[in-house]
């Protein structure tokens, strides 16, 4: 397909008007699609920023692949995001060839980032509450951590940039554009797999669109790397919690059990209640974006895998579908931590015209947590204020396990 036949228009100069959405359907679309663009944005912007700002935030390792996750959602926002908006509303794709190329290996780069994120953020928790203290110290260096974090980004390449801008995804189905019997199956006469001219006989014109067609080893290979495995690797560590939870429940239940009532007995049990519950809240609100994002990616990767083995028929409809309901699961993390997590929460407070005003009433009450975090799986100093003959006096509270950042 060469250029000129590319922007081919109708014989008088003026092209005609492309069917597609009404005024008022236009009108809604553009106001969702923006509306979802905006929160991706500013929500990733605003947990980078808190990271950012907030001392305790920064010394917690796993907030390091969080943060790492929230700059990978936020660049779907502002480089993959638009681009489909406007060929979604316009029915038309105006950027040409090469930028479509450019485009579908950031989409695939962006979003396989993110779930290999989650998959980093997984194993950290299993480390860090189904392994002793010091295993998880020796386990989660932070050159293994700068590891895991370059893994993310670098793997994800090996199946967007390389294989689409050499053409690897498209091997063996460059003929069935010309197919009879894919062109009865389908609207769209597919000349090449990224850029597809849709000529339709009701009108005399040309419709160009950017549309992402795999042969069947890539689509298998693309979707195993970049959900399945992933998926299958968090399933096994959340399970691993889940079971260390439910024991440390069974172990404080049998000390409860048999009365102890030594000073040593009792603090243990308290510390073990406390750390229990703390573990459990941090696991229960990284399964639940876990299941965001399988829920929303999900029904895309199966459509990936089925489309090239019932000869590319799936409606360009439930593609669209599939693919935004992926988008929209960028701007759904800042918005679990805000409501999931407490430390995200102080410190949203904290940069949302709230932090005077938080500041004070920490200040003023007694026995406010100013620091109080165990989303890692360790356990840190517990500092509190208490007004005292007029006077503020800080106390430590040491808990079980010491620090694990020096």
């Amino acid at each position: 397909m060469d250029e000129a036949d590319v922007n081919e228009s109708t014989s008088d100069g003026e092209p005609h008007e492309i069917p597609g959405f009404s005024i008022l359907q236009k009108t809604v679309l553009i106001t969702f699609l923006s509306a979802i663009m905006m929160m991706t944005i500013l929500g990733n912007l605003l947990v980078m920023v808190a990271v950012c700002k907030d001392r305790q935030l920064r010394k917690i390792k796993t907030n390091y692949f969080i943060v790492s996750l929230a700059f990978a959602d936020l660049l779907v926002s502002v480089m993959v995001m638009p681009f489909g908006a406007i060929e979604l509303i316009q029915q038309n794709w105006i950027y040409g060839d090469k930028f479509c190329l450019v485009r579908t290996s950031l989409d695939v780069l962006l979003t396989t980032a993110s779930i290999l994120h989650l998959c980093c953020i997984s194993l950290d928790r299993y480390y860090a509450i189904c392994c002793q203290p010091l295993v998880y110290r020796n386990k989660m260096t932070p050159l293994r951590i700068a590891i895991m974090l370059g893994g993310c980004w670098i793997i994800p390449s090996f199946i967007s940039f390389l294989p689409i801008m050499q053409g690897w995804n498209i091997i063996g189905i460059q003929e069935l554009g010309s197919a009879p019997e894919v062109l009865k199956k389908q609207k769209t006469f597919h000349v090449t797999v990224l850029m597809v001219e849709e000529r339709k006989s009701s009108i005399d014109t040309n419709i160009t669109k950017c549309i992402f067609m795999v042969n069947k080893p890539f689509a298998i290979t693309c979707s195993v790397v970049a959900f399945y495995i992933p998926l299958l690797l968090m399933v096994l560590a959340y399970q691993r919690i889940y079971v260390t939870a439910r024991e440390h429940a069974r172990q404080i239940e049998i000390l409860k059990r048999a009365g102890t009532s030594t000073d040593s007995g009792q603090q243990t049990d308290h510390q073990g209640n406390h750390r229990m519950k703390t573990e459990t809240k941090a696991a229960k609100t990284l399964c639940i974006i876990m299941g965001c994002f399988c829920l929303c990616w999900a029904p895309f990767f199966i459509t990936n895998i089925v489309d090239p083995f019932i000869n590319y028929s799936v409606p360009e409809q439930l593609w669209t579908a599939c693919l935004w309901l992926g988008y929209i699961n960028s701007g759904f993390n800042p918005f679990l931590y805000a409501y999931l997590n407490k430390s995200f929460r102080r410190a949203f407070l904290r940069i949302l015209c709230c932090g005077d005003r938080y500041r004070r009433s920490s200040l003023l009450g007694q026995t406010i947590p100013c620091s109080a975090t165990t989303i890692n799986g360790s356990a840190h100093v517990l500092r509190y204020t208490v007004l005292h003959n007029g006077h503020l006096q800080e106390h430590e509270n040491l808990s079980l396990q010491i620090d694990i950042e020096s």
